[in-house]
């Protein structure tokens, strides 16, 4: 018997995180968006939560990348936190190109009703838009898991940086 590869999709923000879980090739299901903490502690103590609770055995973190596919400066970042996330939680990651998945996750959102759920107009709504298309971009990072050609291997981009 085989075990079943549970991935978790990860959209990172400078400030909300959205995720996704799939099971095998199964289509992925919005999980939630997480607000990002202030301290890189308090995000890697929500997902060991999370990754316990869903039975992870894969993350699959989107990597921002410009479009000619060279590292963009929110990739570095999302480069340096993935690589402290791994290194406490112990779970392997690849990570997934996700140029234009805003786009992507902004049309999917808006054809599914908007995300907000009937909330009123204002803030509660607009926040409610926000997560629907956190956790969007966190399935299509899911979704392109299954394609190797979206396989990014960080080590062979040219950086934008330093680290």
């Amino acid at each position: 018997m085989t075990s079943s590869v549970r991935r978790l999709g990860i959209d990172l923000g400078d400030r909300r995180v959205g995720l996704a879980v799939s099971v095998d090739d199964a289509s992925p299901r919005g999980l939630s968006t997480m607000m990002r903490s202030d301290h890189i502690d308090g995000d890697v103590t929500r997902l060991a939560t999370i990754c316990r609770e869903q039975r992870i055995t894969e993350l699959a973190i989107g990597l921002p990348l410009h479009s000619d596919g060279t590292m963009s400066p929110q990739g570095e970042k999302t480069l340096r936190w993935a690589e402290q996330v791994v290194a406490q939680l112990q779970i392997p990651m690849i990570f997934i190109d996700e140029r234009y998945s805003s786009e992507r996750a902004t049309e999917r959102v808006g054809r599914q009703g908007g995300g907000s759920g009937g909330a009123a107009p204002g803030p509660t709504r607009r926040a409610a838009h926000r997560a629907a298309i956190d956790q969007a971009a966190a399935q299509l990072i899911l979704e392109d898991a299954g394609n190797p050609a979206l396989h990014v291997d960080p080590a062979q981009l040219a950086r934008t940086s330093a680290t």
